[in-house]
Protein backbone atom coordinates (compact mmCIF):
# COMPACT_ATOMS: atom_id res chain seq x y z
CA UNK A 1 0.00 0.00 0.00
CA UNK A 2 1.30 3.26 -1.16
CA UNK A 3 1.35 6.51 1.33
CA UNK A 4 -1.81 8.56 1.16
CA UNK A 5 -4.14 5.82 0.09
CA UNK A 6 -6.77 4.01 2.40
CA UNK A 7 -7.01 0.31 3.18
CA UNK A 8 -10.40 -1.21 3.61
CA UNK A 9 -10.02 -1.78 7.41
CA UNK A 10 -9.20 1.98 8.12
CA UNK A 11 -11.84 4.07 9.93
CA UNK A 12 -14.16 6.41 8.21
CA UNK A 13 -12.61 9.76 7.28
CA UNK A 14 -13.85 13.01 7.69
CA UNK A 15 -15.16 12.67 3.78
CA UNK A 16 -16.01 8.75 4.47
CA UNK A 17 -19.50 7.58 5.31
CA UNK A 18 -19.66 5.47 8.28
CA UNK A 19 -20.55 1.61 7.60
CA UNK A 20 -22.42 -0.70 8.84
CA UNK A 21 -19.16 -2.18 11.94
CA UNK A 22 -19.31 1.71 12.94
CA UNK A 23 -22.69 2.23 14.73
CA UNK A 24 -22.62 2.64 18.00
CA UNK A 25 -23.74 -0.55 19.31
CA UNK A 26 -20.99 -2.05 17.09
CA UNK A 27 -19.01 0.39 18.75
CA UNK A 28 -19.26 -0.30 22.06
CA UNK A 29 -19.02 -4.03 21.81
CA UNK A 30 -15.18 -3.23 19.90
CA UNK A 31 -14.70 -1.15 23.06
CA UNK A 32 -15.58 -4.05 25.78
CA UNK A 33 -13.34 -6.20 23.05
CA UNK A 34 -10.83 -3.68 23.58
CA UNK A 35 -10.87 -3.95 27.73
CA UNK A 36 -10.72 -7.81 27.34
CA UNK A 37 -7.93 -8.07 24.39
CA UNK A 38 -5.75 -5.14 24.17
CA UNK A 39 -2.21 -4.52 25.67
CA UNK A 40 -0.90 -8.28 26.14
CA UNK A 41 -0.05 -11.19 24.49
CA UNK A 42 -2.78 -13.47 23.01
CA UNK A 43 -3.22 -15.61 26.38
CA UNK A 44 -4.17 -12.41 28.27
CA UNK A 45 -6.75 -11.82 26.21
CA UNK A 46 -8.54 -14.73 28.22
CA UNK A 47 -7.96 -13.12 31.15
CA UNK A 48 -10.69 -13.06 33.87
CA UNK A 49 -10.28 -9.22 34.95
CA UNK A 50 -10.41 -8.35 31.43
CA UNK A 51 -13.15 -10.33 30.56
CA UNK A 52 -14.85 -8.65 33.49
CA UNK A 53 -13.99 -5.12 32.23
CA UNK A 54 -15.72 -6.22 28.71
CA UNK A 55 -18.83 -7.72 30.07
CA UNK A 56 -18.88 -3.91 32.39
CA UNK A 57 -18.70 -2.07 28.99
CA UNK A 58 -21.33 -4.13 27.52
CA UNK A 59 -23.83 -4.22 30.46
CA UNK A 60 -23.30 -0.51 30.41
CA UNK A 61 -23.76 -0.04 26.96
CA UNK A 62 -27.18 -2.33 27.01
CA UNK A 63 -30.10 0.23 27.33
CA UNK A 64 -32.64 -2.51 28.50
CA UNK A 65 -29.87 -4.05 31.03
CA UNK A 66 -29.76 -0.11 32.77
CA UNK A 67 -33.60 0.01 32.54
CA UNK A 68 -34.33 -3.38 34.04
CA UNK A 69 -31.34 -2.83 36.91
CA UNK A 70 -32.84 0.38 37.45
CA UNK A 71 -36.05 -0.48 37.84
CA UNK A 72 -35.26 -3.14 40.74
CA UNK A 73 -33.65 -1.04 42.35
CA UNK A 74 -36.61 0.86 42.12
CA UNK A 75 -39.24 -2.02 43.35
CA UNK A 76 -38.19 -1.73 46.86
CA UNK A 77 -38.68 1.57 48.23
CA UNK A 78 -41.90 1.71 45.83
CA UNK A 79 -43.31 -1.66 47.53
CA UNK A 80 -42.48 -0.16 51.02
CA UNK A 81 -44.28 3.16 50.09
CA UNK A 82 -47.24 0.92 49.19
CA UNK A 83 -46.92 -1.42 51.80
CA UNK A 84 -46.81 1.26 54.70
CA UNK A 85 -49.69 3.72 52.83
CA UNK A 86 -52.40 0.88 52.85
CA UNK A 87 -51.61 -0.59 56.44
CA UNK A 88 -51.72 -4.08 53.93
CA UNK A 89 -49.76 -6.35 56.36
CA UNK A 90 -50.26 -8.97 59.60
CA UNK A 91 -50.59 -8.13 63.18
CA UNK A 92 -47.54 -9.98 64.13
CA UNK A 93 -45.72 -8.77 60.74
CA UNK A 94 -42.48 -7.33 61.32
CA UNK A 95 -41.46 -3.86 59.88
CA UNK A 96 -38.45 -5.46 58.17
CA UNK A 97 -40.88 -8.24 56.19
CA UNK A 98 -43.39 -5.35 55.88
CA UNK A 99 -40.89 -3.28 53.93
CA UNK A 100 -38.94 -5.61 51.99
CA UNK A 101 -40.57 -8.84 50.99
CA UNK A 102 -42.20 -6.75 48.39
CA UNK A 103 -39.82 -5.25 46.46
CA UNK A 104 -37.68 -8.33 46.68
CA UNK A 105 -40.75 -10.82 45.50
CA UNK A 106 -40.78 -8.76 42.21
CA UNK A 107 -36.66 -7.80 42.32
CA UNK A 108 -36.34 -11.71 42.19
CA UNK A 109 -38.00 -12.09 38.82
CA UNK A 110 -36.28 -9.04 37.40
CA UNK A 111 -32.96 -10.34 38.64
CA UNK A 112 -33.29 -13.62 36.63
CA UNK A 113 -34.62 -12.04 33.62
CA UNK A 114 -31.51 -10.01 33.56
CA UNK A 115 -29.19 -12.50 33.98
CA UNK A 116 -30.70 -14.59 31.14
CA UNK A 117 -31.33 -12.02 28.78
CA UNK A 118 -27.59 -10.87 29.40
CA UNK A 119 -26.15 -13.94 27.86
CA UNK A 120 -28.96 -14.62 25.23
CA UNK A 121 -29.26 -11.01 23.97
CA UNK A 122 -25.45 -11.74 22.32
CA UNK A 123 -26.55 -15.33 21.43
CA UNK A 124 -29.73 -13.55 19.40
CA UNK A 125 -27.37 -10.77 17.84
CA UNK A 126 -24.33 -12.96 16.93
CA UNK A 127 -22.15 -10.89 18.95
CA UNK A 128 -21.46 -14.05 21.29
CA UNK A 129 -18.43 -14.59 18.22
CA UNK A 130 -17.12 -11.23 18.83
CA UNK A 131 -17.27 -11.84 22.45
CA UNK A 132 -15.53 -15.98 22.56
CA UNK A 133 -12.78 -13.82 19.79
CA UNK A 134 -11.76 -11.55 22.79
CA UNK A 135 -12.00 -14.25 25.75
CA UNK A 136 -11.60 -17.81 23.90
CA UNK A 137 -12.16 -19.62 27.45
CA UNK A 138 -15.61 -20.04 27.72
CA UNK A 139 -15.27 -20.76 31.61
CA UNK A 140 -13.87 -17.19 31.49
CA UNK A 141 -16.59 -15.78 29.84
CA UNK A 142 -19.43 -17.41 31.82
CA UNK A 143 -17.76 -16.07 35.25
CA UNK A 144 -17.29 -13.01 34.29
CA UNK A 145 -20.83 -12.67 33.21
CA UNK A 146 -22.42 -14.14 36.70
CA UNK A 147 -19.86 -11.44 38.47
CA UNK A 148 -21.04 -8.71 36.64
CA UNK A 149 -24.54 -9.26 36.98
CA UNK A 150 -24.67 -10.87 40.23
CA UNK A 151 -22.15 -8.14 41.47
CA UNK A 152 -24.56 -5.16 39.86
CA UNK A 153 -27.78 -7.33 41.49
CA UNK A 154 -26.27 -7.09 45.10
CA UNK A 155 -24.72 -3.35 44.58
CA UNK A 156 -28.33 -2.14 43.97
CA UNK A 157 -30.46 -4.03 46.54
CA UNK A 158 -28.40 -3.74 49.10
CA UNK A 159 -29.17 0.04 49.75
CA UNK A 160 -32.41 -0.35 47.79
CA UNK A 161 -33.61 -2.63 50.54
CA UNK A 162 -31.90 -0.93 53.26
CA UNK A 163 -33.97 2.19 52.05
CA UNK A 164 -37.59 0.34 52.21
CA UNK A 165 -36.45 -0.61 55.28
CA UNK A 166 -36.10 2.84 56.36
CA UNK A 167 -39.40 4.03 54.85
CA UNK A 168 -41.42 1.21 57.05
CA UNK A 169 -39.86 2.40 60.37
CA UNK A 170 -40.85 5.93 59.21
CA UNK A 171 -44.25 5.63 58.22
CA UNK A 172 -45.57 2.28 59.79
CA UNK A 173 -47.16 2.36 63.64
CA UNK A 174 -44.80 1.49 66.28
CA UNK A 175 -46.78 -0.97 67.39
CA UNK A 176 -45.06 -3.59 64.71
CA UNK A 177 -41.78 -4.75 66.02
CA UNK A 178 -38.74 -3.61 63.71
CA UNK A 179 -37.12 -7.11 63.07
CA UNK A 180 -33.19 -7.52 63.07
CA UNK A 181 -32.49 -5.76 59.85
CA UNK A 182 -28.56 -7.02 59.85
CA UNK A 183 -27.08 -9.11 58.42
CA UNK A 184 -30.59 -9.81 57.27
CA UNK A 185 -30.43 -7.65 54.29
CA UNK A 186 -27.57 -8.67 53.64
CA UNK A 187 -28.46 -11.96 52.93
CA UNK A 188 -31.52 -10.31 50.68
CA UNK A 189 -29.26 -8.50 48.86
CA UNK A 190 -27.04 -11.86 48.40
CA UNK A 191 -30.31 -13.93 47.66
CA UNK A 192 -31.59 -12.09 44.83
CA UNK A 193 -27.64 -11.65 43.19
CA UNK A 194 -27.57 -15.46 43.51
CA UNK A 195 -31.14 -16.06 41.62
CA UNK A 196 -29.63 -13.12 38.87
CA UNK A 197 -26.77 -15.80 38.69
CA UNK A 198 -29.09 -18.49 37.86
CA UNK A 199 -30.62 -16.56 35.01
CA UNK A 200 -27.29 -16.57 33.65
CA UNK A 201 -26.82 -20.21 33.38
CA UNK A 202 -30.35 -20.58 32.01
CA UNK A 203 -29.85 -18.18 29.48
CA UNK A 204 -26.32 -19.74 28.44
CA UNK A 205 -28.83 -23.21 28.56
CA UNK A 206 -31.77 -22.33 26.32
CA UNK A 207 -30.31 -19.19 24.27
CA UNK A 208 -33.63 -17.72 23.31
CA UNK A 209 -34.54 -14.92 25.11
CA UNK A 210 -38.46 -15.15 25.65
CA UNK A 211 -37.88 -19.10 26.67
CA UNK A 212 -34.95 -18.08 28.85
CA UNK A 213 -36.53 -15.52 30.77
CA UNK A 214 -39.81 -17.76 30.88
CA UNK A 215 -37.61 -20.52 32.44
CA UNK A 216 -35.76 -18.07 34.90
CA UNK A 217 -39.32 -17.00 35.81
CA UNK A 218 -41.02 -20.32 36.71
CA UNK A 219 -37.48 -21.22 38.38
CA UNK A 220 -38.54 -18.44 40.92
CA UNK A 221 -42.42 -19.12 41.29
CA UNK A 222 -43.06 -22.61 40.67
CA UNK A 223 -41.51 -24.04 44.03
CA UNK A 224 -43.96 -21.52 45.90
CA UNK A 225 -46.60 -22.54 43.49
CA UNK A 226 -46.59 -26.44 43.61
CA UNK A 227 -45.79 -26.68 47.50
CA UNK A 228 -48.86 -26.74 48.56
CA UNK A 229 -49.69 -29.83 46.40
CA UNK A 230 -46.95 -32.09 48.40
CA UNK A 231 -48.92 -32.00 51.37
CA UNK A 232 -46.63 -32.87 54.52
CA UNK A 233 -43.76 -32.32 52.34
CA UNK A 234 -45.07 -28.92 51.27
CA UNK A 235 -42.46 -27.40 54.28
CA UNK A 236 -39.28 -29.34 52.04
CA UNK A 237 -40.47 -27.71 48.92
CA UNK A 238 -41.59 -24.41 49.97
CA UNK A 239 -38.32 -23.85 52.30
CA UNK A 240 -36.44 -24.46 49.40
CA UNK A 241 -37.60 -22.50 47.23
CA UNK A 242 -35.70 -18.60 47.11
CA UNK A 243 -38.91 -17.12 47.82
CA UNK A 244 -39.34 -18.92 51.11
CA UNK A 245 -35.43 -18.40 52.15
CA UNK A 246 -36.55 -14.60 51.52
CA UNK A 247 -39.66 -15.09 53.64
CA UNK A 248 -37.14 -16.35 56.43
CA UNK A 249 -34.63 -13.31 56.17
CA UNK A 250 -36.89 -11.26 56.26
CA UNK A 251 -38.96 -12.23 58.94
CA UNK A 252 -42.18 -12.33 57.76
CA UNK A 253 -45.28 -13.65 59.09
CA UNK A 254 -45.61 -15.63 55.52
CA UNK A 255 -42.61 -17.68 57.29
CA UNK A 256 -44.53 -20.38 59.26
CA UNK A 257 -43.16 -23.86 59.95
CA UNK A 258 -45.80 -25.20 58.07
CA UNK A 259 -45.14 -23.33 54.25
CA UNK A 260 -41.37 -23.15 54.65
CA UNK A 261 -39.72 -25.70 57.40
CA UNK A 262 -38.01 -24.88 60.41
CA UNK A 263 -34.51 -24.98 58.81
CA UNK A 264 -33.08 -21.64 59.15
CA UNK A 265 -32.40 -18.90 56.82
CA UNK A 266 -28.64 -19.22 56.30
CA UNK A 267 -28.89 -22.73 55.88
CA UNK A 268 -31.74 -22.39 53.32
CA UNK A 269 -29.92 -19.88 51.44
CA UNK A 270 -26.96 -21.57 51.50
CA UNK A 271 -28.71 -25.06 49.84
CA UNK A 272 -30.25 -22.58 47.27
CA UNK A 273 -26.78 -21.17 46.17
CA UNK A 274 -25.27 -25.09 46.22
CA UNK A 275 -28.09 -25.54 44.01
CA UNK A 276 -27.15 -22.26 41.76
CA UNK A 277 -23.87 -23.72 41.56
CA UNK A 278 -25.27 -26.60 40.13
CA UNK A 279 -27.11 -25.27 37.37
CA UNK A 280 -23.94 -23.29 36.92
CA UNK A 281 -21.89 -26.00 36.24
CA UNK A 282 -24.11 -27.64 33.84
CA UNK A 283 -24.69 -24.71 31.87
CA UNK A 284 -20.89 -24.06 31.40
CA UNK A 285 -19.85 -27.80 30.49
CA UNK A 286 -22.61 -27.43 28.35
CA UNK A 287 -21.30 -23.61 27.05
CA UNK A 288 -18.16 -25.42 26.67
CA UNK A 289 -18.90 -28.57 24.18
CA UNK A 290 -21.50 -26.53 22.41
CA UNK A 291 -21.09 -24.34 19.21
CA UNK A 292 -21.91 -20.43 19.74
Amino acid sequence: MTPGTRGSGDAAGPGRRAGPSDTPGRRSVRAGMAVAGGGGARGERAGFVRAVGSEWVKFRATRSSVVTATALALSFPLMALLVAATESLQPDDTVLGASVLGGATLAQLMAAALGAALVTSEFRTGLIHSTLLASPRRWTVLAAKATVVGGVVFALTLPAAAAAFAIGQAMLDEGYADGDPFPALLGVAFAIAVLAVAGVAVGTLVRHTAGAVAAAVALVLLPGMVAPLFGDAQRWVGGASLTGVLQKLSQSSDATPEAVGTLGAWPSLAAVAAGTAVVVTIAGRRFHVRDA
